[in-house]
């Protein structure tokens, strides 16, 4: 096997990317610490050297699955250690679950992120937006996949296709049913060798009894969703898995929480629409509101622009802005304190 059917992009393939006695390698899977990493020979099992993790500034800074990093091969290359990580061509990453005001980083280097939503009891406009957004802003294409499509009538079906696309949404759009096979073709034309994918989107809407399709295998297990459609988990940790066909895909547990955070450019690519009436307000300044010369609140009153979608614009921008203005905030202390620790231990080996 090379590095290329890995995922690796062929115009960097050919640059030294490790030190002198390191080797190039991909993160394939992360549990609690513990690091499985691939190269050209297979999977071992890898762990942090104590220099790596002193001088990572936060966790955006430890390796993800998808991450390559530069490692030490040990014990006959049974094992491995993580020296360094390669800057990343695209990411996903969100704010940490709960109340901690923190990047909590997803995977790394996917070329394309399958948004999935069940046309059944999952489908919700807004929710789909918030994907998107963290989508985007790590420079990864979307693709909108619906599954359960045998749930649902072809009347209820082309109505919400027609919901995503009034929402401004242009992303390409797989209609698919793991039940009846419809669209799980397609979805496979899709993907192509080397190149890496990921499956987004909450519990029970289908994604690992997808990937036993794209595998050919039913090698991951699936659970029936409750008596009220809510998702039930089943996959537990993040995993890089190769298919038969050359391509990678990414499997993750289903995401109950989506908080934006540090998002700007994000919200511009998945809200294009907003953007372009903006630049048309006859104030550079314009809040939106009640100034003279708004297109955007001309667009909604003469029906142009949904009022729903504009005022999901506004709750992701505003959680957004005040997560980054709390996360700078917080880097601010803990750049303190990691200074103050630094200068006490300098100051006792002296």
């Amino acid at each position: 096997m090379e590095l290329t059917e890995l995922g690796l992009d062929s115009k960097f393939a050919a640059q030294e990317m490790c030190a002198s006695g390191l080797r190039l390698a991909r993160v394939t899977a992360v549990d609690r610490g513990r690091y499985v990493v691939r190269n050209e020979q297979g999977e071992v099992p890898a762990e942090l050297t104590g220099k790596f993790i002193y001088s990572a500034d936060s966790s955006v800074d430890m390796p993800c699955v998808g991450d390559w990093v530069c490692v030490q091969y040990r014990d006959a290359e049974s094992h491995a250690t993580i020296h360094d990580l390669v800057p990343r061509q695209s990411f996903l990453r969100r704010k940490s679950p709960g109340k901690r005001i923190d990047f909590q980083m997803i995977a790394a280097n996917i070329d394309v992120a399958f948004v999935v939503q069940s046309c059944h009891f999952d489908f919700n406009v807004r929710r789909l937006e918030r994907y998107l957004v963290m989508v985007k802003e790590g420079k990864i294409e979307p693709v909108v996949l619906l599954t359960k499509t045998d749930l649902v009538s072809a009347d209820e079906l082309a109505h919400l296709l027609a919901n995503i696309r009034a929402a401004g949404i242009t992303a390409r759009i797989i209609t698919l049913s793991n039940v009846t096979g419809e669209g799980v073709a397609q979805v496979k034309e899709f993907m192509l060798p080397g190149k890496t994918y990921c499956l987004l989107g909450s519990s029970g809407v289908g994604k690992t009894t997808l990937i036993n399709q794209l595998l050919g295998q039913n090698e991951l297990v699936t659970q029936a969703v409750s008596g009220t459609g809510e998702g039930r988990h089943t996959t537990t940790r993040r995993h890089l898995n190769m298919l038969d066909s050359g391509a990678l895909l990414i499997d993750m547990p289903g995401m109950r929480e989506l908080g934006i955070l540090g998002a700007d450019e994000g919200l511009e690519d998945s809200f294009p629409d907003i953007k372009l009436l903006a630049l048309q307000c006859r104030f550079a300044d314009c809040s939106h509101s009640n100034e003279p010369g708004c297109a955007i609140r001309r667009a909604i009153d003469s029906g142009e622009l949904d009022a729903a979608h504009y005022q999901g614009y506004l709750k992701l921008k505003a959680e957004s802005d005040f997560n980054e203005m709390s996360y700078a905030d917080k880097r601010k202390k803990d750049r303190a304190f990691g200074k103050m620790v630094k200068s006490v231990l300098k100051g006792r080996r002296n």
